[in-house]
């Protein structure tokens, strides 16, 4: 059974949940989420993979979810800067110099961050299911969001599904726990894609272990407010990334369609561009796609 050591450490004055895997000799694999996500959203037979293969593995919640601290958004706002800096943070909680950054939609955005503006903290990067940070989450999603057509040049929006899903999200009833949960495993199965199997029984597992541990679930909102947030330092230009890249995108994610990882790809100079058939927004609750990820991550990690 894969057992790790967990701690929280501090970034200014948030404290930040965080367990380590493996050996704290051995190369460092960062693990960061995306978007409202708890850190446990990297399942253990991806970490136990990676493990085996001579890393150590960190992963933790964001600010905000899980265990961490939450924030008081209207007082004291934060944007993608500060999240990077908690993700720095975790890394000088360790007393590691430099990882390998591994991150998924919004994790991948604070890797890119990393990548560009601490570069001498990013080994390697790895960006699933993302865009271009200073895309994200872009003029064709508001465009869409409004009924508007994207113009020319843009990078194209959710699909129609994901986007009626958020609408009739919006005026679902929530009123009992049941209801929620309900809610939330069909949102990841609409993130899943249409076209590999979606495990729902994993899913929903996963959804009442967030509920069972998260101090404040509501404050996961938080990020959607933080990603509309925009500074100067989101529009560096990719080609400063040095780290070598891998992106990992799927053919059928619907939130970033495939165009976006595309994109990605062509930015950063000398990024390797893998786009996984049939797999979604988020891959870990199809069948096989798990072990492919994390291969790939080994691979590129080496």
């Amino acid at each position: 059974m894969l057992t790790g050591e967990e701690k929280f450490v501090r970034s200014g004055q948030v404290r930040l949940w965080t367990e380590r895997f493996g050996r704290p000799d051995d190369p460092t694999i960062l693990l960061v989420m995306g978007t409202s996500t708890q850190g446990i959203g990297w399942p253990d037979e991806l970490v136990e993979a990676l493990v085996s293969s001579g890393r150590q593995v960190i992963r933790f919640d964001h600010r905000d979810t899980g265990r961490s601290d939450s924030v008081d958004f209207t007082t004291h706002p934060y944007a993608l800067a500060d999240m990077a800096a908690d993700t720095a943070a975790v890394l000088d909680g360790y007393d590691v110099t430099a990882a390998h950054i591994v991150g998924t939609s919004l994790g991948a955005t604070i890797g890119q961050w990393l990548a560009v503006h601490q570069p001498a903290r990013v080994r390697t990067l790895t960006a699933m299911a993302s865009s271009p940070m200073g895309n994200n989450p872009g003029p064709a999603w508001a465009r869409a969001m409004a009924g508007q057509p994207a113009e020319a040049g843009e990078l194209p929006p959710p699909t129609a599904q994901f986007l009626n899903h958020l609408m009739a999200s919006a005026t679902a009833p929530r009123t009992t726990a049941q209801q929620r949960r309900a809610a939330d495993v069909q949102t990841w199965r609409v993130l899943n894609g249409d076209v590999l199997p979606f495990d729902e029984p994993a899913a929903r597992r996963f959804v009442e272990q967030c509920y069972a541990r998260a101090d404040n679930l509501a404050a996961a909102l938080n990020h959607d407010l933080a990603g509309r947030r925009w500074e100067d330092d989101r529009r560096a230009s990719l080609s400063r990334i040095a780290a070598a890249t891998l992106v990992l995108h799927g053919s059928d994610d619907p939130l970033f369609p495939q165009a976006h990882g595309e994109a990605l790809a062509a930015q950063i100079p000398a990024a390797r561009l893998e786009i996984v058939p049939g797999m979604g927004h988020h891959p870990f609750f199809s069948p096989g796609l798990t072990e492919r990820i994390a291969d790939s991550i080994i691979r590129h990690t080496t």
